[in-house]
């Protein structure tokens, strides 16, 4: 790959990939202990569209996800130590500790939430962007972050047409892993069709990358954040991302052999945290990688450490969040 970016990019980038993995590599470690007892889905091996996100992100851009959204979370900024109480159903968590892995929400970071319905959160996010242009907000977009599996909702294709017809800030982050949950885009949709062609049939301005490219990665979220900003429009990109793990849960399901080895080993050969080791040990910069790995396990640790400590929501505390009898 030719480096065309410049070497500080790419340190940033793998720093935001490593400590994303080092999260989710954690979670998958202690969740065979059964003290986290909400679903997770992991986004191991899918952590480079987020790792460029966040350099685009400002503060007062809404972001919404989906199930697999603990890597959006803590892109957007979300507070390392609140998101794992969150894990763990204690009331220090990001939502209380009602939510769980899948329903995340930070409104100090401009969090608005995920969902475990796939394709939900879509038009919450185009709302959001809806209410950008009431408030004459002129810097800031909404994010929505889904994945391949979403394009299939109807609220998808409603969605963008609503954004294109009120011309909306909003941008759709499609991260195409090819899979929902067992089943290949081969069973769900039409062959030979791009989903980042379907939303420019609908005349939302679009972009495709494929390979986990760092290089086209980054430049093309860049051209649509840029895009969205200036010309307070919407935008969506397609780029091709795949999970290590199994849909739901810590482990590894290969066995199961719904995905082709061959799919798999490329994949891996992809991966964007050894492309980036690479790239910067083959150019000598001057980044302390053990460092900067001692200093992230050590901010891991004392998030679970004080996430077990940390107490429940209580029953008094649960009726402040009753809203209809």
């Amino acid at each position: 790959m030719v480096h065309t970016l410049k070497f500080d990019i790419y340190e940033r980038i793998y720093k935001n990939i490593l400590y994303i993995r080092a999260v989710e590599e954690r979670i998958a470690k202690e969740y065979i202990n059964q003290e986290i007892r909400c679903p997770t889905h992991l986004s191991i091996g899918q952590e480079l569209v987020p790792a460029i996100a966040n350099i685009f992100f400002k503060k007062n851009d809404y972001v919404v996800s989906t199930h697999r959204s603990h890597a959006h979370y803590l892109s957007k900024g979300g507070d390392l130590e609140a998101f794992i109480a969150e894990l763990y159903g204690k009331s220090s968590g990001c939502s209380k500790g009602i939510g769980g892995s899948m329903h995340l929400i930070d409104k100090k970071v401009n969090f608005m939430g995920s969902s475990a319905i796939v394709g939900n959160s879509i038009p919450l996010g185009v709302g959001l962007g809806e209410s950008l242009i009431l408030k004459n907000n002129k810097d800031n977009v909404s994010v929505i972050f889904l994945g391949d599996g979403a394009t299939e909702e109807g609220v998808f294709y409603e969605s963008l047409n609503y954004s294109v017809v009120k011309n909306l800030p909003v941008l759709f982050i499609c991260e195409n892993n090819f899979f929902s949950v067992y089943s290949p885009l081969s069973v769900r949709q039409p062959k030979n069709r791009k989903i980042s062609a379907v939303a420019k049939s609908i005349g939302v301005k679009s972009f495709f990358a494929k390979n986990n490219n760092i290089n086209q990665y980054y430049k093309i979220i860049k051209n649509s954040f840029d895009y969205v900003r200036k010309n307070r429009s919407p935008a969506f990109i397609e780029l091709e991302t795949f999970r290590y793990l199994e849909h739901c849960g810590y482990l590894e399901d290969d066995s199961l052999s719904y995905r082709p080895p061959l799919l798999i080993k490329d994949w891996k050969k992809r991966d964007p945290l050894k492309l980036l080791d690479r790239i910067l040990k083959k150019n000598n910069a001057l980044f302390n990688f053990s460092t900067f790995n001692l200093r992230v396990q050590k901010r891991i640790n004392e998030a679970f450490f004080k996430a077990k400590k940390d107490k429940p929501l209580s029953y008094s505390e649960l009726e402040l969040f009753k809203y209809a009898k």
